[in-house]
């Protein structure tokens, strides 16, 4: 599919508004049992993807890299490394803050007046963070973002985009308008990213990006644990380790 760099991401965009949109339009109208019978759903699918990501562990480019049994502790050292640098910067609790600031802000826009303030602020945050981290650390929104930019096409965005606006739906049934700005994070995120690619063409090795999929299928475990609400990990402080992945490999490439 032809089409200029971030074309799939602005389709992707387009399809998280129109899906939480419809689902704030109906969200009202299910019941608080079937809304958590959704969210469970989405968290053990959002299980299922960590799950196909994690496989990535044993990627014939990223073990013929770094060498058998590496892949494990170069993932471990980029979730150490990456929690430990997103604890020390308060990643999560920035990302909350920016989020109740922006909720304040949209809640007097929207009925004009403080109302229960508090219950709002918290369905908003939930809503715009755990939607946000669900639709850009999945391994289309790396993958896709990449081969976009690198004039591969935009067919895994067009998938991710059908995905995620099914999962806006649900989630804006949910949690509400929050679910609605994590479209902006997604701009900023596969933007990004797309632009890296445009930048470094096909010269990003496959172990690299198996590094860097494996890494954000455990992140991406961690969500589904907080959606079933089993734990409430601290994903946000992790995040800098989809940096610190690649990295990693690069580093014991140079070494070996």
């Amino acid at each position: 599919m032809d089409g200029f760099p971030g074309l799939g991401t602005l389709i992707n965009v387009g399809a998280i508004v129109i899906g939480s949109t419809v689902g704030m339009a109906v969200g009202h109208r299910l019941r608080e049992a079937t809304r958590t019978v959704i969210t469970d759903g989405l968290g053990l699918i959002t299980l299922l993807l960590a799950a196909s990501m994690c496989v990535s562990i044993a990627d014939p480019a990223l073990v013929a890299a770094v060498g058998p049994g590496v892949p494990v502790l170069v993932v471990l050292g980029a979730i150490l490394i990456g929690g430990l640098t997103g604890s020390v910067l308060r990643i999560e609790q920035g990302l909350e803050g920016a989020a109740a600031q922006l909720q304040a802000w949209a809640f007097r826009r929207r009925v004009g007046g403080p109302g229960d303030a508090h219950v709002a602020r918290e369905r908003f945050v939930e809503g715009w963070l755990t939607a946000s981290l669900v639709f850009c650390v999945g391994p289309l929104a790396i993958l896709g973002s990449l081969s976009d930019g690198m004039g591969n096409g935009i067919e895994q965005l067009a998938l991710k985009s059908v995905l995620d606006a099914f999962a806006a739906l649900a989630f804006a049934a949910t949690f509400g308008f929050g679910v609605v700005l994590s479209a902006a994070s997604v701009a900023v995120v596969q933007g990004g990213l797309t632009l890296v690619g445009v930048l470094l063409g096909s010269v990003v090795p496959d172990a690299h990006i198996a590094a860097l999929t494996v890494t954000g299928g455990l992140l991406l475990g961690g969500i589904g644990l907080r959606l079933l609400n089993i734990r409430n990990i601290a994903v946000g402080d992790m995040l800098p380790a989809l940096v610190v992945a690649p990295m990693l490999t690069q580093a014991v490439v140079l070494l070996r």
